[in-house]
């Protein structure tokens, strides 16, 4: 069977198209994928050709979440044929500053699956087989599902956006924005002993998904702007915010509810956007950025392995990779999709 992949030319001009086949290289496994997750940034390179000054400047194979199985590697590598694989894109210098202060996802040199950030672009992980970086690709037990293994790229981004929060146990935790990282935040401050977790977005679908992620409550701030007006009395009620819509709206209303002295982690990314600074000087909130992950990749994936956390709520719709179009087409759909994934073993 030929090798495909998914590359975009321009906005809304993904075309699926023949690759020769992967050439092993020292220190690298050629991988058969077997799924791959539509992500956020992956709907603003097809939806809007790029994301802030990042643009699609020649024709790049998109995806960065995608899980596989070994066909051939090294012989000094403890990876085996036929092994289940999640494939970490990031791959850091191990050189630069950042590198050595342990710093990796500020690392002056990266090279990250699927980002048009440099030229010439670096090619995702959406297609059938690729040379991957034996460190890169993480092995997961024979009874894991390749849906449950592409889920560990998301599941780290939100991993480490919780580091970057105080403890959640016994907190009233505010997730806003129940896309494929609220789905997820949700499952972990789950986990992680909150004492409720209040869920928005726009959506009910994907509001039900957050119920079924561990939501205690969900409201839907476009048919009830005021369905959190509770909990901003006595200058606020909400312990944690996780911002995971970029929405200046939410953004100011999740302020507008937090406690004095509250945390709030942004997840979310967008533009240029407004933020009420007198209310965040004056209830002395701690405000922090969250970029992509470290150490938390191996982290996700020993979780997925030991069915710690259970991603498949999220996971709405799985279509063939040659019906890419309409699969990007469906993820941008928030009103019947939350994680739409690919399926390249078809």
């Amino acid at each position: 069977m030929t090798d495909i992949a998914c590359r975009l030319h321009t906005a809304h001009d993904l075309r699926i198209e023949d690759l020769p086949a992967p050439e092993a290289a020292p220190g690298m496994a050629v991988i058969r994928v077997q799924r791959g997750g539509i992500c956020g940034s992956d709907l603003h390179y097809y939806h809007d050709g790029g994301f802030g000054p990042v643009r699609v400047r020649e024709p790049i194979i998109l995806g960065h979440e995608a899980a596989g199985v070994v066909e051939a590697a090294p012989a000094d590598s403890a990876l085996k044929p036929g092994q289940l694989v999640a494939l970490s894109p990031s791959r850091p210098c191990g050189e630069c500053a950042f590198c050595m202060a342990g710093q990796e996802r500020h690392c002056l040199e990266m090279r990250f699956n699927g980002s048009a950030m440099r030229l010439p672009h670096e090619n995702g992980l959406f297609r059938t087989r690729l040379a991957h970086p034996v460190a890169q690709c993480l092995p997961l037990p024979d009874y894991v599902e390749a849906e449950a293994a592409a889920g560990a790229e998301p599941l780290a981004v939100c991993l480490h956006a919780l580091s970057m929060a105080p403890s959640l146990e016994g907190q009233r935790v505010l997730i806003t924005g129940a896309g494929p990282i609220g789905a997820i935040c949700t499952a972990l401050a789950h986990l992680h002993g909150a004492a409720e977790i209040i869920v928005t977005d726009v959506q009910d679908f994907t509001l039900g998904i957050a119920e079924e992620m561990g939501a205690d409550r969900v409201v839907n701030v476009a048919r009830d702007p005021d369905g959190l007006s509770d909990y901003a009395t006595g200058k606020g009620r909400i312990d944690v915010v996780l911002e995971c819509s970029a929405n200046q709206h939410a953004i100011a209303q999740a302020i507008g509810v937090t406690r004095p002295q509250g945390s709030m982690v942004q997840i979310g990314v967008g533009g240029t956007t407004p933020l009420p600074l007198n209310l965040i000087v004056g209830k002395e909130l701690r405000f922090f950025g969250t970029h992509r992950f470290d150490r938390e990749f191996a982290e996700a994936v020993r979780m997925i392995a030991l069915g710690e956390i259970d991603l498949s709520p999220m996971v709405t719709q799985v279509l063939p990779a040659r019906e890419a179009v309409r699969a990007f087409d469906l993820a941008g759909d928030r009103a019947q999709a939350v994680k739409v994934q690919l399926d390249f073993a078809t």
